[in-house]
């Protein structure tokens, strides 16, 4: 039975509700800048995502991956099953927007991330690759781009890890964070800091992702008995006091990797330790669709209900209302998980089993495959 990381889920929840919170206050009359400023250096939460992304994946598919013949493709028709129906959905929206600003029905002040030349990649899932000058479409998903980019190279991190162990993986996160840096120094990647990249954000991804499959090792072969669950959230704490005072980028990165760490020992050893997060897991789990859908809520009840009727008519503030739009979205996101995205991953998943069946070899002998790894 797979181990379920509540302290993940939480935190994959408070960085997607954080980065909602600072989308939704755009439309805030003045005086939220400050506020907005201070969420705006929280960004490089963004790097746990992929972190804890990597962590997962190597913990419950390096084996398939290393040692099954159809694993990797049962392995890519899962993740995609899992995420892009979703994602194309909320890309079919954005898309019609920029119809209806093609032929001046809509006004929009970045008309740029509505091109047409950037639906091809956004279909492609190849945006946050470097091929774009700008955020498009739903500006959020570069991050499922990156993500879909580290499944494309997943084989990378399983071969390192299969050739030389935790070695290997510290040698491709290490020699990722190299490249970006050079890349950065070369002016390639057009960002200050490559914690800042998005539409280059592909490679970003990948070395968080690296560094998340480590520390996946690092924790699963770790004897330490520790039990506490208080050093993992006080060093994720540090984590996030290092991103609002602009500390140093490799603090930060070093300090969530640390909070992983730690926190998966914990919960190994202790699960009950973690049991006070129950509660958020039902809405801890659909925070991919959260972060997904939010702009699209934005879109509709902000950029048209808000701006359009309620604001001009004064009968709320701000802050009263966009409890409506934040809560939309949670409720959303819910009937997704629940009527749209998991019934459509369960079928794409059952038939990818039939056509790649889980068998494979080590050597001439087969491999017994763990119920659920598929």
């Amino acid at each position: 039975m797979q181990q379920h990381f509540r302290i993940f889920e939480a935190w994959r929840l408070m960085a997607a509700l954080l980065i909602m919170t600072w989308h939704f206050l755009r439309y805030a009359p003045p005086g939220h800048e400050a506020v907005s400023a201070s969420l705006y250096r929280l960004m490089p939460l963004m790097e746990m995502f992929f972190m804890i992304s990597g962590f997962l994946i190597m913990l419950r598919y390096g084996d398939v991956l290393r040692f099954e013949r159809n694993g990797y493709m049962r392995f890519i028709i899962r993740r995609i099953a899992r995420f892009y129906p979703l994602y194309l959905v909320t890309l079919a929206f954005f898309a019609v927007v920029a119809l209806a600003v093609h032929f001046g029905l809509v006004h929009t002040d970045s008309p740029e991330r509505y091109s047409f030349g950037a639906l091809i990649p956004n279909i492609l899932l190849i945006q946050a690759w470097g091929v774009t000058d700008t955020l498009t479409y739903n500006y959020v998903a570069w991050s499922m781009s990156a993500e879909w980019f580290c499944y494309l190279l997943l084989p990378v991190i399983v071969t390192a890890y299969r050739v030389a162990g935790k070695t290997g993986l510290a040698v491709v996160a290490l020699l990722s964070i190299a490249a970006l840096e050079w890349a950065v120094a070369a002016g390639l990647i057009p960002f200050p800091s490559w914690l800042r990249a998005d539409t280059w954000g592909a490679y970003r991804a990948f070395a968080d992702f690296a560094m998340g499959a480590l520390v996946a090792i690092a924790a699963r072969d770790s004897r330490w008995r520790l039990m506490s669950h208080a050093p993992a959230w006080i060093c994720f704490g540090l984590s996030v006091a290092a991103m609002a005072m602009l500390l140093s980028s490799y603090m930060i990165v070093g300090l969530l990797g640390l909070s992983l760490f730690l926190a998966a020992v914990a919960e190994r050893n202790n699960p009950d330790g973690s049991r006070f997060l129950a509660p958020l897991h039902p809405v801890g789990k659909v925070s991919l669709g959260i972060y997904l859908i939010h702009p699209v809520i934005e879109a509709i009840l902000f950029a048209i209900v808000w701006r359009k009727l309620v604001e001009p008519l004064g009968v709320v503030d701000f802050y009263t209302f966009w409890l409506l739009p934040m809560l939309t979205v949670i409720a959303v996101a819910l009937a997704s998980e629940r009527w749209f995205e998991t019934p459509l991953a369960n079928l794409i998943g059952a038939w990818a089993k039939r056509r790649y069946p889980p068998t494979g070899q080590v050597g001439s002998e087969k491999v017994a495959v763990q119920p659920g790894a598929a």
